[in-house]
């Protein structure tokens, strides 16, 4: 599965996978590319009723979130050649973003089931996101990520540091609702970001949970303490709240744009957001 938009060059490409797989001893792949229409969950399922043995999600984390959703259940794994901008589960999970390791692992690694998630029951695996990031997502164009990179994300977040925060109350499973203002609510399957910034220190992709974090801040050096307080992996404060949870709802005074996997879903007032225990089956690199 290719997603042809991140692609800098689609014939050199095509040939490292091809070499790639015929030095391992495969067969030559089934090539299927994905759509504005459908990213990914379609063709994953064709790819499945073809009989294939192995999916490359090659993209990035919105291509995989939907191969993992078009394979999930099927007992075929799923393997990672992160070729976008964040790249954050691959990054968070140690699997190479160097195109030729990246498809050793695939061809040579062992498989492990990994948890997945919904908001308003759509799928997603890395992260979801109210707010600050959701902003910063939709200002940041697609000519400006192939100039800059992951930087093009703070280049575009700048703007934003000084919105005005949200009234959030966060409702973990059965416990008593929790009102907080913040400026961004994220919830992560994983928990680093770019950067080496431990948003989520205690997130786990195979725990069956998943973690929330609502983080308050206006203005840069208000950012400047939050982020200090986040990289010194400091406990719970005004600034910063974080909670575990297997389902979670998120109620807003007024409607925020959100986002899953780093792609904008639009605005609500509204998300549920719900763990779903072992439901990716990855190609992670073999242990030693």
């Amino acid at each position: 599965m290719v997603n042809p938009t991140k692609l800098a060059n689609a014939e050199s490409f095509t040939e490292a996978v091809c070499l790639a797989m015929r030095e391992h001893g495969w067969q030559e792949p089934l090539w299927l590319a994905t759509t504005a229409v459908d990213p990914g969950i379609g063709q994953a399922q064709q790819a499945v009723a073809a009989g294939v043995d192995l999916i490359l999600a090659c993209g990035g984390d919105g291509t995989v979130t939907s191969c993992a959703e078009g394979v999930a259940g099927s007992g075929v794994p799923l393997a990672i050649i992160p070729i976008g901008t964040g790249n954050l589960l691959a990054r968070n999970l140690g699997l190479p973003v160097d195109l030729h390791e990246a498809l050793t692992v695939a061809f040579t690694g062992s498989d492990q089931q990994l948890d997945a998630a919904t908001a308003n029951t759509k799928p997603f695996v890395v992260m979801a996101g109210l707010g600050l990031d959701a902003r910063m997502l939709a200002d940041t164009s697609e000519p400006l990520k192939k100039r800059l990179g992951w930087a093009a994300y703070a280049v575009s977040a700048v703007r934003h540091l000084s919105d005005r925060p949200m009234r959030v109350t966060l409702i973990a499973d059965d416990r008593p609702a929790i009102r907080v203002r913040a400026s961004a609510v994220v919830v992560g399957n994983v928990g680093w970001l770019r950067g080496g910034l431990p948003l989520l220190p205690d997130a786990r992709p195979d725990d069956g949970m998943l973690d929330v974090v609502a983080m308050t801040a206006r203005g840069w050096a208000a950012w400047a303490v939050l982020a200090a307080h986040i990289l010194m992996r400091r406990g719970r404060t005004e600034r910063v709240v974080r909670v575990q949870f297997s389902r979670l709802q998120i109620h807003l005074e007024r409607e925020q744009p959100w986002e899953l996997d780093g792609e904008v879903m639009g605005a609500t007032r509204h998300l549920v957001i719900s763990a779903r225990p072992g439901r990716l089956l990855l190609r992670l690199p073999r242990r030693q």
